[in-house]
């Protein structure tokens, strides 16, 4: 009841206004066809659990915006709890029109499983399984996780083994894992971050695979080599479509270098 009557700031708009919700609700004009026209909603997905670790619970929400059209964009948005009241932290952008199947927090992170669009897909259609896990990094969501699924309903799972999530490295990192399905010539591509989303590195992967398109694994070693002690990286290891250069498959693992 309270989150149905908190201030929400707008995502899908340049201005990023703040509003206030009645009942769930927010409305500006009457008429959809006029470029004032604003219609937000509070969906049914609502989490409450602890994304900071503090033992403070958040809130975890899903909003769609509607300014005119066909097009409801869907926001995950997150709350903090300030002296018992949801106070908007963040938001990021989902897809338009997406399908929610669930959303939940756990593990200290937000998981959303959710049907959205690919890239051939009509923007009244999405047919894109997906789940995607988010952590909130300096009080702004982060992905940590993304599958998708094949036509025929394979899952293609990225997935970091080693090292453990949280660890210190220095110098270098040994990181393993396996995919679900090999990717296009056996060709992943690693990222390494910082918190703010500064790039310090990026290059291939290569996958070992008994046969295209099968399950492998991967096992590399990444230099961490001008890094700052103290830093603290995220290192994504990505499935990128060839054909379109989106997202097949993601995992990250969060570093400590000393």
């Amino acid at each position: 009841d309270q989150l149905k009557n908190a201030q929400y700031q707008l995502g899908a708009r340049d201005d990023r206004a703040v509003i206030q919700l009645t009942d769930g609700k927010y409305q500006q004009g009457t008429d959809a066809t006029t470029l004032d026209f604003a219609y937000i909603g509070l969906t049914q997905f609502v989490s409450v659990g602890d994304l900071t670790g503090d033992g403070v619970n958040e809130i975890a929400a899903i909003f769609l915006e509607n300014y005119g059209g066909t097009g409801n964009f869907g926001l995950l948005t997150i709350y903090s709890n300030v002296n018992g009241l949801p106070v908007f932290l963040t938001s990021t952008f989902i897809d338009d029109r997406p399908m929610i199947n669930s959303m939940s927090i756990e593990n200290g992170e937000v998981f959303l499983d959710a049907i959205t669009h690919g890239a051939q897909d009509g923007g009244c259609c999405p047919t894109l399984p997906t789940t995607r896990r988010y952590a909130l990094v300096n009080n702004q969501l982060r992905m940590v996780n993304y599958t998708t699924a094949t036509p025929e309903g394979a899952k293609r799972i990225v997935e970091i083994t080693a090292p453990v999530n949280g660890a210190e490295a220095s110098g270098s990192v040994q990181v393993s894992g396996t995919v679900s399905i090999a990717p296009f010539e056996n060709n992943l591509t690693y990222f390494i971050y910082d918190e703010a989303g500064n790039q310090f590195a990026a290059g291939p992967v290569m996958v070992t695979a008994p046969d295209f398109g099968a399950p492998g694994t991967f096992n590399e070693t990444f230099t961490l080599e001008g890094i700052p002690p103290g830093t603290t990286i995220y290192l994504e290891i990505q499935d990128i479509s060839a054909a379109d250069g989106s997202w097949l498959a993601m995992d990250a693992v969060k570093l400590v270098i000393k």
